[in-house]
């Protein structure tokens, strides 16, 4: 049987694009990921970042379930310290309650922003010094339980969503285990620990109610094509995206191409594609031998990937292709028939 896949969606705003646009492309990327037999579908929260698109993560995941019958949604995840525990016991609650057996939590420990993006969040940098509270917390308003006596999250407590740790250190690592959750690791932008991190969440795993035995998903890039030439002609886009996602933040106007090409050879754009060494490049035989070989390397029990192809259209082709080449099991009824169409 073919390792369960998932998808990150990034929520991206092309330029020139619109919010609007990019979320009627993540409802047809999540409907075409429903179809294709995707385990689910994950956002980020990120702020104050003019290409992407996830910001009320909740909320854009309450409107892609709403377009969508059976696929798990899910945040990939919420960053916990921009945040109390009990409003977010009460939104991801109020999503359960309304998308029952559907809703994943991913938790995460960093801001999601830059220093200046935090203060206009209102929070305290020391914020990310409790997380290991502040999921316990969470936890415990999930459940039928309250670490506040007194307090209660209506919608939320008993509906028990499912936590998962997000990391890419030991950190995240040591309390996934200690807490008996599920380990995501971002191998996708943040490659450098994810052996080391896996061999000790898998050593020092703890069984809980949640979950009896480790679970390890490892993130993964994939730009899928019919020919090996497209791929890294796609996959050179990807690049100099996110050059400019992550350098021209801030900047009126974009970088132009002879500026992305100077900026590709610095010790800065090398850094940000070192964050792409986890990418699986080309036709979708090359994809299935690539992503089985990391799913070894990674101890990964899951992938979720992440198809960051410019254009929405190829991203859906990546999305279908890998579906395919990993014996995907497509969905009944009318999935199967975007299925065929595809």
């Amino acid at each position: 049987m073919s390792i369960p896949l998932s998808i990150l969606d990034l929520a991206p705003i092309t330029t020139g694009g619109t919010a609007a646009g990019t979320f009627a492309e993540s409802v047809e990327l999540a409907r075409t990921a429903e179809a294709f037999g995707y385990s689910r579908v994950w956002y980020a929260e990120h702020h104050n970042m003019a290409g992407i698109a996830s910001s009320a993560t909740a909320v854009l995941i309450g409107h892609i379930a709403h377009h969508t019958s059976r696929i798990r949604l899910g945040a990939g995840g919420i960053m916990l310290p921009n945040h109390s525990p009990l409003v977010i016991a009460e939104q991801f609650g109020t999503l359960e309650t309304l998308f029952p057996g559907r809703i994943d939590l991913g938790l995460g420990r960093a801001p999601g922003s830059d220093q200046a993006t935090f203060r206009a969040l209102r929070r305290d940098p020391a914020a990310s010094d409790a997380f290991p509270q502040d999921v316990q917390e969470l936890q415990a308003f999930l459940g039928d339980t309250s670490r506040i006596p007194g307090v209660s999250a209506y919608p939320g407590r008993g509906t028990n969503v499912p936590l998962y740790i997000l990391g890419s250190s030991l950190f995240g690592a040591r309390l996934a285990a200690q807490l008996g959750l599920p380990y995501s690791f971002a191998s996708h932008f943040a490659p450098d620990a994810l052996t080391q991190a896996v061999a000790l969440y898998r050593a020092e795993f703890r069984p809980s109610p949640q979950l009896a035995e480790p679970h390890v998903i490892a993130g993964v890039g994939v730009v899928a094509a019919e020919s090996n030439a497209q791929a890294q002609v796609l996959m050179e886009s990807v690049r100099r995206d996110r050059i400019q996602l992550l350098l021209g933040r801030g900047r009126e106007t974009p970088f132009t191409e002879d500026e992305l090409d100077m900026l590709l050879e610095s010790p800065a754009g090398e850094s940000i594609l070192h964050m792409l060494a986890y990418t699986a490049v080309g036709t979708p035989a090359a994809v299935k031998e690539y992503l089985e070989g990391f799913a070894e390397h990674a101890q990964a029990d899951e992938l979720i990937t992440v198809h960051s192809a410019p254009e929405a259209a190829d991203r859906l082709m990546s999305v279908r292709l890998t579906a395919q080449a990993m014996g995907l099991a497509a969905a009944d009824g009318e999935d199967a028939a975007l299925a065929a169409r595809a």
